[in-house]
Order: C-alpha cells, then structure tokens, then sequence
C-alpha cells in the first residue's frame, strides 16, 4: 500500500464526531459582561471595579480563559493560544 493511500484511509476512518470535536477545541467565544459580574462566573478573578464593561474570553465548553478590557486583547490571546475567537452577542 502506498503512503498515500495509508493517509487516505486512516483520515477517512475518522468519524464526523471525531472531527467536530477536534475543532471545537480550536474555538473560542468573546463576550461582554458587567465587571461586578466577573466574581460570579470567574471565581479566581480579582474584584473589578464596577460599571464597566469586560471582555471575557471563553474556551468552546464554557471556562473562562481571560477578562480584559478590550475585544482587540481578548482575540489577540485567543491567536497567542492558537484559537479561532469568534463573538457571541
């Protein structure tokens, strides 16, 4: 069997599930939130002052990965992590 065609088959056993969970862990999600309430969904945080507006960087499942306060801040760590940040309204 030739290399090629070796390549062909093991992508072709790959199944569409595999697939699709292999690039959901390239994607990432921003999102604006209130600062006063980063606490409740990042724990970890510091305390922010509040009335502001943050920007929150989420992995495809959810966890946050970073507050900032910029959209331009959060999709340039996402680049840094190798990540495709898309934005959730």
């Amino acid at each position: 069997m030739s290399a090629s065609a070796s390549r062909t088959i093991a992508a072709a056993s790959m199944s569409a599930r595999d697939l699709a969970t292999l690039a959901w862990r390239n994607l990432a999600y921003v999102r604006v939130a209130r600062s006063e309430d980063v606490g409740f969904f990042c724990p970890e945080a510091p305390l922010l002052a509040p009335g502001r507006d943050v920007f929150v960087l989420y992995a495809a499942d959810g966890t946050p990965i970073l507050v900032t306060d910029s959209r331009e801040a959060a999709v340039a760590n996402a680049e840094r992590e190798e990540l495709e940040a898309v934005s959730v309204h």
